[in-house]
Parts: C-alpha cells; structure tokens; sequence
C-alpha cells in the first residue's frame, strides 16, 4: 500500500530536508525510522518522497513525504514514537500507486515570520501584490539551470501575534525564492526600498540575485496534494519538546533584554 504523511519539524537542528551523507537530514531520519519499524528495506523501491526542499534551518508544518509499505496499520500506530522529538506526523492517507507528493502538489504554501514589530506592513503588504502572477524570478532565487519562471497565485503581509508575517502560495519556488522575496519586502518595510523594488526586480531578471533572509523565519505552511488527511496523535515527547522550546527562547529573549539595559 503507499501510504502519504503529513511532518512538521523545527528545522534549526537539521541539515536541510534531503538525504546527504553524514549529516541529520529530514528524509534521513524518516527512512531510518521506517527500516526499524520494518516498513521498508530499501527506500528506492519504496518509492520514498518528499513534496518539497526545506534548506537547513527552515521549518515545516504541513510537509508531506509518501512511500510504499506492506505494513500500513503499522506506520499509522507507531510512527511518531520512532520518529525523533523534533520531527513528528500529524497526519495519514491511503493514496494511489502512482502518487508522487512533489509532482501531484497542486500548490505550495509557505509563511515567512518577520521579528520587527516596527515594520510598515500596509507597505509591504502592498508590494508583495506585485509577485502574483507568472513572471521570470531569476533575481529572486537559486535558478541552477531550471525554468526561472514560477506562477504566485497569491501574496500578502500581516500582523499576527506580535510577528510581520509574510505568506506566499504558488505552483512551485525556486530554491531559496522565498527567503530573497522575504529579504526584499523587510527593506520596504524598512523604508529603505519603495514599494515599486519589486516590479523593478522582476523587470530585469538578468541582474544580479536579491540575499536571501535568514532562514529560521520560514515555514513551509502547507502542500496542497488534493488528499484528505486522517489525523494523528502528536506524540508526548515532541509536544514535551516544543513546550520547552518555547520557555527557553523566551527566556533567552528576556536574558538578551536585561542585558541590553542599562542603570540610570
């Protein structure tokens, strides 16, 4: 049977989404976790794939990955408990034999989250209108011989919980896309770029490639695959995991403005 999941992962601990030798890996440690369970032998013939790249450091909350396996009662219950703490299932699907999540994704979402409360986001929120629609995004992410042209079906900047988030959805990105079109709308929300920065950009895609912004601000927010997910349990450890995460950081945020303080 093959079967389709849906990971979420806090990405600062991996080195990316894909398989590289010596290194902690998403896909690695799905594959490894699904050979103990004996769900597959040999990742290649269980047809093991994920719906999209996440570079080292971005996280995920609706990744979907599919493989083959003749234990699928199996892969449901006991999953999450092989799978590490920072890396866990929230939900399954049967799909059909030929299902590949990379090639049947219909879209793709991701969310950029923006530190600065201070930001113009009326803004940026109007810039980023600018990337809907098919255009040449060479100066927008890594090409490496690919078509440069992508289709944004749909782009805003919004206030949620204290962070500026920037939320994109197209058929497919180029490596890194996000993460430079993030760079560019914070320097118009910085007022050091005018809203019209973007339009320029994708006028002239032989220029030279925008930074790209730091990594730990994206998430892969959904991949829209056309399947209904079954819902699974997190397990306790990666909710024991995400608890403390939180804590500590914003612990650290405090220690961090403590320090920055000054006595009269």
């Amino acid at each position: 049977m093959r079967l389709a999941f849906r990971l979420s992962y806090l990405g600062d601990r991996f080195f990316g989404s894909q398989l590289q030798p010596d290194k902690r890996t998403v896909e690695g440690e799905v594959i490894e976790a699904c050979r103990r369970l004996e769900l597959f032998t040999d990742w290649r013939e269980a047809r093991f794939a994920l719906a999209g790249r996440t570079d080292r450091g971005v996280h995920a909350r609706g990744q979907v990955c599919a493989f083959d396996t003749p234990a699928p009662d199996r892969a449901r219950e006991v999953l999450n408990l092989q799978l590490p703490r920072d890396l866990w299932c929230t939900g399954i699907a049967a799909v059909p034999h030929d299902f590949h999540p990379r090639h049947d994704a219909r879209s793709r979402t991701y969310r950029y989250l923006f530190p600065d409360p201070d930001l113009d986001i009326a803004a940026m929120d109007r810039a980023s209108a600018s990337f809907v629609g098919r255009f040449d995004f060479s100066r927008f992410g890594r090409v490496e011989g690919k078509n440069p042209e992508r289709v944004v079906l749909g782009a805003s900047v919004y206030r949620d919980a204290g962070f500026v988030v920037f939320e994109v959805t197209a058929w497919s990105f180029l490596w890194q896309m996000v993460r430079s079109m993030a760079g560019v709308l914070e320097a118009v929300g910085q007022g050091e770029a005018g809203e019209e920065r973007i339009r320029e950009l994708l006028a002239e895609p032989s220029g030279p490639r925008m930074p790209p912004a730091p990594a730990e601000g994206l998430i892969l927010w959904e991949v829209e695959c056309g399947i209904t997910f079954q819902e699974i349990p997190v397990d306790h450890r990666s909710v024991d995991y995400l608890t403390f995460f939180r804590r500590h950081h914003a612990l650290m945020a405090r220690v961090c403005q403590v320090l920055q303080e000054r006595d009269g």
